[in-house]
């Protein structure tokens, strides 16, 4: 069986953890925890990058940053995963879920503009398979109506808009670094600050509502309970395993962007003859590879096929069940303005196995696997 995914390995992740293990601290924000933040700042060219143990608590992060309330709305996608409705729940804001455009899968920027109301505090954009949302037209929503702008950018580290990367457009920026993503820890995350008056509240958030990284760094004799925070540090020996992918991104970006190119041109002729439909990305986005996906028909020709696929020894599998369907997301959310495509597009959406050390091999027989299926 071809698996649909498998966690990104090098294969010197072991002596980084070795190294870990050796030095003096494990906790989190040590000589690893540094190499990864440095890498994020310099790469992307970002305020501060902030390493979390998941994306999820780096959202919760931008909850409390932006000091999202009970009284407060945030504007999202109902095509995502919970966390990114979790993260402003929690703190008791009202969810307003908008539809997406078909095309991408990714946040309709013009149902945003009808979606807000004097009490929205938020826009949460997701950028699905690492592929940029409208980021141009988003940030003037949110300008015109003086809103925070945060960018869920858990698949999308490598991925650009006009030339910008993503997570570093809005004001602040969510990586996953779940074994799922192209570079991975295992679990882990970070918070990019790209609003300078945020970060050294961010930093007290990060050490449970201290100033023990001002401490740290001497800028205060003892450090005190600041504000509200969690235990929000990635550990060393995370991080460890982390900086080896980071050192070896371009290659992984450029193997995985090989795949994906070999499924596009592999299934051209299925697209062009209308039997399915393949991503499509915008001429100013640059995307990561984070995933290949087709369309089928409807929810029955997606199943038949997904079996079809498990028959021959590929492993293809759905994605998110619109969250405002849910039970949770019925209670904390409501959907705003028609559901046109998001459940109708989610339903037919199929995921291609795609990871780091895929053979060419492997890509072609779930390519022919594909075509077995409608010549059947």
């Amino acid at each position: 069986m071809i698996p649909f995914n498998k966690p990104c390995s090098i294969g010197t992740e072991e002596e980084a953890i070795r190294q870990a293990i050796n030095q003096s601290k494990l906790s989190g924000n040590g000589p690893f925890g540094e190499k990864c933040s440095n890498w994020l700042e310099d790469r992307l060219d970002t305020e501060k990058a902030i390493l979390t143990p998941s994306c999820t608590a780096a959202l919760e992060m931008t909850a409390l940053l932006a000091e999202i309330g009970e009284s407060d709305e945030v504007i999202m996608p109902s095509y995502t995963f919970v966390s990114t409705a979790n993260a402003f729940a929690l703190r008791g804001a009202s969810i307003r879920f908008v539809d997406i455009s078909p095309e991408t899968m990714n946040i309709n920027a013009e149902q945003i503009a009808k979606a807000v109301t004097s009490r929205t505090k938020a826009i949460v954009v997701v950028h699905y398979a690492g592929v940029s949302c409208d980021m141009e037209r988003i940030m003037e929503i949110a300008q015109e109506h003086h809103l925070w702008v945060i960018e869920d950018a858990a698949q999308s580290l490598m991925s650009n808009y006009k030339g910008r990367p993503l997570g570093t457009i809005g004001h602040m920026g969510t990586f996953s670094f779940h074994e799922t993503k192209n570079y991975t820890c295992g679990e882990g995350g970070a918070l990019l600050v790209n609003d300078s008056s945020l970060i050294e509240r961010a930093e007290i958030l990060q050490e449970k509502g201290t100033d023990r990284s001002q401490f740290l760094k001497g800028m205060v004799d003892k450090y005190t309970w600041r504000d509200l925070g969690s235990s929000y540090l990635l550990s060393e020996l995370n991080a460890a395993y982390l900086s080896v992918q980071l050192d070896h991104a371009d290659d992984i970006n450029e193997q995985r962007l090989r795949i994906w190119s070999r499924y596009q041109q592999g299934l051209q002729q299925l697209f062009d003859d209308g039997h399915l439909e393949g991503p499509q990305i915008p001429d100013d986005c640059q995307h990561n590879a984070h995933m290949f996906y087709v369309k089928a028909k409807n929810s029955e020709e997606r199943s038949m096929l997904a079996a079809h696929l498990k028959e021959q020894g590929v492993m293809a599998v759905p994605h998110y069940v619109p969250l405002h369907s849910s039970h949770a997301g019925k209670r904390f959310g409501t959907f705003v303005g028609e559901d046109r495509w998001t459940t109708a597009e989610s339903e037919k959406l199929l995921r291609m196995p795609l990871y780091y050390g895929l053979t060419e091999k492997d890509v072609d027989h779930g390519i022919k696997a594909v075509h077995a299926y409608f010549q059947k």
